[in-house]
This record gives structure tokens, sequence and C-alpha cells, in this order.
């Protein structure tokens, strides 16, 4: 659908409307102005009604191809066409393309000195030849004091006013009339241009605190509903921008992606991935604790993955943060050249709380940046109230969630205040704070870290130091003492003893261990000894044992020869008895000299036997030494 058919196509519910091209101005009023009927514009001097007069226009002709009329009774048209070119308006452009009108009525006082009956046929002529130029389909009268000004008589005032009005409904001409308001407790000079018309909106422009703000309040709007606050709008050189504070929902998306903080055991302690796209991290603590630090690193990590960023600096200058992070290792300068990073710096003090928030939205719209910084978010305190600080920041955190971009917000925590509290009382607002705090200790000053809160993921709760380094942020592992976490000096003087006591442990076992060799080899060397000792003593006792053999087998065959020898001698003796006598002698001594060498070898074999013993005895000795323990060796 073009825009030109959305602009003509009628609500079910409510009365057709023709869209302004105002920025968040249609989503106030539900779609724009009613189409066909006259709208009032009311507002004091240099609050912006005839610019929205030319605004509306300039989008009717230019986004909706609808030509339009601008009637003014005070500027001329060169004037005219020179003001709005300084806000982006080529009105010369569209006057040549006749898709806008310009006239200038001037009207004198005696020109409209009452003299018999007095009517505005002349006017409604002037206006339909201009309408019929065009073929116009919406109208600007700038403003309606310069035509009714002088006239004294109410009546006839009230009577033209309202024949003014219908005559352009009858027309059917979407019409922008402007009114002059002189007093704040009356929208229009006269007091019956408001009862007359079907839509009255007030521009103000006040001062508070020498801070200048614009507001736009939409009073009535006859057979259509709209928001009735007040909505802060800005003046820059692309128009007007109004910011639609109620109309801003609870009805974004809420991605499950994850994106890391550029800094990996941070991401560990985020559930190993990081934040979630499109959520919102507050980032607090005291000055100094590395709040702009941790940003710079979430911003590099975004741009090395091809996404825009945004930083919005309202302490530091775009030079000095990117000077600053290189202290740490954090190059964005080339980002910045790539067009993949952009700062705004400036002051809250430029502006109004509502200027500053509206620049914001304009900043975010026409870069369309993946990742948004503010820092930080406290010095808005310094142009306006916490409520309305908070209001501004609540209105900020909609949008971005709506666009699905990932925000960081720093907030600087007073020293004497509570840490777990921040200062423009935004915490609620956010899904992951991150609080950064100093820790004093031994008469050091040291930097931790911990996740408050992170909704819908799983998250540490310890508390990690960190440090900055020319590598960037580090977090260091977690050191528990008799009083708590250790960090700094306390941290490596506890590192240093853990190290030295697992050096002591090392040496000793090292010790152990080479004592267990020794000890291992003189046991080895000892059982060679002992085996070639019983090699010796098996020898012996072998050739014992086989000298004994030989001895007992000599025995025997001497026995057996001696048995024989008897034999023999007994046959002899019974022939001849004298044989016998001497034969009984000899055999007598025989068995003498058997018994001598039985005796002989039996005492040789109890030898050998005692001897072996003797060993025994000494090899279970060394066996029991070996067998001992450690100690009593």
């Amino acid at each position: 659908m073009t825009l030109k058919q959305k602009a003509r196509q009628p609500s079910s519910k409510t009365l057709p409307k023709a869209p302004t091209g105002i920025q968040g101005l249609d989503e106030i009023t539900g779609g724009g102005l009613p189409t066909g009927r006259p709208t009032l514009v009311s507002g004091g001097a240099g609050s912006g009604k005839t610019l929205f007069g030319v605004e509306f226009l300039v989008r009717g002709a230019t986004q909706y191809d609808e030509p339009g009329v601008f009637m003014s009774f005070e500027e001329t048209i060169p004037d005219l066409t020179q003001n709005a070119a300084s806000l982006g308006f080529d009105l010369d452009r569209l006057v040549a393309e006749k898709k806008l009108f310009l006239d200038h009525v001037h009207i004198s006082r005696s020109e409209i000195a009452e003299s018999g009956e007095y009517d505005l046929d002349g006017l409604f002529i002037r206006i339909a030849d201009a309408v019929q130029r065009v073929g116009a389909r919406r109208i600007v009268l700038d403003t309606i004091e310069a035509l009714f000004g002088e006239m004294p008589n109410p009546g006839i005032l009230r009577a033209e006013i309202r024949r003014l009005f219908d005559w352009l409904k009858q027309k059917g001409l979407t019409t922008v009339i402007t009114a002059e308001r002189d007093r704040p407790d009356k929208l229009t000079r006269h007091g019956i241009e408001e009862f007359v018309s079907d839509c009255v909106i007030v521009l103000d422009h006040r001062i508070r605190e020498e801070i200048s703000t614009r507001r736009l309040r939409v009073v009535k709007y006859r057979g259509s509903t709209h928001g009735t606050n007040e909505y802060p709008f800005l003046i820059d050189e692309h128009g007007i921008s109004v910011l639609p504070i109620s109309s801003l929902g609870l009805d974004h998306a809420a991605s499950a992606a994850r994106v890391s903080t550029g800094i990996d055991r941070l991401d560990g302690m985020m559930g190993g991935k990081g934040f979630y796209r499109g959520s919102s991290i507050l980032l607090s603590g005291t000055s100094g604790t590395g709040k702009t630090s941790v940003s710079a690193h979430f911003v590099d990590a975004a741009c090395r993955r091809g996404e825009r960023c945004l930083y919005f600096a309202f302490e530091e200058s775009p030079r000095q943060v990117i000077r600053n992070m290189r202290s740490i290792g954090i190059d964005l300068e080339p980002w910045v050249r790539q067009g993949l990073l952009q700062f705004h710096a400036a002051r809250p003090t430029y502006g109004g709380i509502e200027e500053i928030l509206l620049v914001t939205h304009k900043h975010i719209s026409s870069f369309q940046p993946s990742i948004v910084v503010v820092d930080p978010i406290t010095n808005l305190l310094m142009v306006s109230t916490l409520n309305e600080v908070r209001s501004m920041l609540t209105r900020l955190v909609d949008f971005l969630k709506t666009q699905g971009i990932t925000s960081i917000f720093t907030s600087l925590t007073a020293a004497s205040g509570s840490l777990e509290a921040s200062e423009a009382d935004v915490s609620s607002l956010m899904d992951t704070w991150l609080l950064l705090k100093a820790i004093e200790v031994g008469g050091e000053r040291n930097r931790a870290l911990y996740v408050l809160k992170s909704r819908g993921m799983e998250h540490s709760n310890q508390i990690r130091e960190f440090v900055l380094t020319n590598d960037g942020l580090r977090l260091l592992d977690v050191y528990l003492g008799p009083e708590g976490v250790l960090t700094g000096s306390a941290r490596v003087s506890q590192e240093g003893r853990e190290k030295a006591v697992v050096t002591f442990r090392r040496q000793e076992q090292e010790t152990r261990r080479r004592e267990l060799e020794r000890k291992r080899q003189i046991f080895e060397a000892r059982m060679v000894m002992l085996r070639a000792e019983f090699e010796v003593e098996e020898e012996t006792i072998q050739q014992s044992i086989s000298e004994s053999k030989l001895l007992d087998e000599e025995v025997l065959q001497d026995r057996g020869q001696m048995v024989r020898s008897r034999e023999a001698d007994t046959a002899a003796y019974k022939k001849d008895g004298g044989r016998a006598s001497r034969a009984e002698t000899l055999n007598g001594e025989d068995q003498d000299k058997s018994s001598s060498a039985d005796s002989q070898t039996d005492a040789r074999k109890t030898g050998v036997l005692e001897a072996a013993a003797l060993r025994g005895g000494a090899d279970s000795q060394i066996d029991s030494r070996l067998c001992q323990p450690q100690g009593a060796v």
C-alpha cells in the first residue's frame, strides 16, 4: 500500500485522517489530523506554529501526494521561503512543481475597519482560486489574529470566524489555522476559535532552570481518541520531531540470541554466551571502576562482528574516549573510519531532557545501530529532576527494545551511597545489572565485578577481581582467605604462599622418590650378592652330596665283595679248618675297616648339613632385615 493510499484510507472506528508526516505526531493523534476539517494550532511567540503549518503542507505534498496552499497574513513569501529553507524545506521547488501555492494577504488596519456589512467573500474567492490552481487538498492560514485582530465587534467576529470554518469544511479542505496565545489561561486571543475547531493542538515553549523545553498537547479531537499528555518535541534542521511517550507499549519481542561481552571470562559468568540481544544492561559503580572500559570491550566486539554501534558520551569527547581506550589495548578509531562506530558527544546542558531524548531518537533512527551505549546517564540529572530523568530513560529503554537494539547504560554511584542502587533509579528497567566496585584492603584499591542480576539466564554469583592491562580487561581467579575474597597484594601474597607450598611438596616428593630409588638399588645389589653366595653354597652342597653318594656306592660295593669273599672262605674252611680260622680273623678285620669307613662317611655328612644350616640361618637374617619397615633398615 502506497503512502497516498494509506493517507486516504478511512478507519472503521474513527473518522478519516490526513497524516501529517511529522515524526511522532501521527502516533499521538491516531493517524493524523481530521480530513476535511479545521485544526487549530495555538501557541505563543516562537513556539513553532508557522513551522508546523509549513511541514504539514510539505510532507503532504512530498509523501502523500496531496498539494497544499499556504496563505500568510504576516510573513511575506520571500521571508517564508527563506525561513523554511533553513530547516531543509525547498518551497520554491514545490511551487515550481505545482505541488504548493504560497500567497501573502496583506491586511492593514484601514482595510478591516467596519463599514456597513462585513463579510469574508473576498478572502473566500482568493482561497478558492489558490486551491484550484494546484488542486490543493490541504491549506494553512497563518495567523487568524492578523485577519480578525482589529475587529472590535465580538458579535461580528464570532460570526465571521464560524463562517470561515464552515466554508473550509464545506470545501473538504484539511485545514490548519494558527492562533496566538498571549495568556496561559486562554488558548487563543479571542477565545472563540477553539470551540469551532474539530481539533486543537497547543504548542508551548517554556524556560525552567535556564533550560528551554518545547511541549505539545492535543487539547481536543472530535470523533477520535488521542493522547492527552504533554509530549516533548524538537525543532531542528529536519523539522519537527515529537516523542509519543504514552503510545509506547510493552509489546516488544524478546530474542533468545546472545551477543558476546567482548571479555571471554565475563561471557563465562553470563552462562558462557554473553548478553541477550535486544536487552538493556546497566553498568554501575563509583568513579574509576572501569565502566567505560567494559562498554568499550562490548563495542569493539560488536564492530568486529560487523555490527553498527552508536555511542552517546556525556562526559568525554570522542577523541578522548579513543585515546583512553588505546591504553588498554582497544583501538576504536578504525571502526569510526569504517562507519561502524558513531559518536555523539555533548554536555546534557545543551538542551532540556526532552531535547536530549529526541536527539537520541533521531540519531538512532538515522544510523540504525545494533548497539547503543549511553555513558553516563547520571549526568542527565544536571538538567532535570530524578522523576523526569527516570521517565525519559523509561521511554528510551522501551524504544530501544522495540527496535531490537542492545543497549548499555553506565551509571555513576556516589562513594557515600549504596552500591546496589542506581543514582537515576532505573535498575528495575534493566535486564542485566553489572556492579563494579573498588575494594580497599591493605592500603590498596583494587577493582572487582559481579553480576547483580540477569533476567532469563544462569549467571555467576562470584565477586571477581579484574585488572586493566595493555591487552584489555582481565578477570582474575577468586582467592578466598580467612577474611573473605583476597585481592591485590593479598592475592599475590596468597598465590606466592600457595606456589611455595606446591614447590616444597614437589621437592619433598622428589626426595622421597630418590631415597626409594637408592633403597631399591641397594636391595637389588644385595639380592645379586645373596644370589651369588647361594649359588656357591649350592655348588658346594651339591658336590658334598655327590661325594656322599660315591662313598655310599663304594661302601656298598665293598660290602658286596666282603660277602662274596666270606662265602668263598666258608667253602674253603670246610675243606681246611685252619684256613677257616684265619679267614674269620681276616673277616673280623674287614668288618672293623668297614665300620670305620661308615663312621667317617657319617661324620662327613653331618658336617655338610651343619654348614648348610648355618648358611640358612644367615639367609634368614638377611631376609628378615630386608622385610623390616623403612625406618628400621
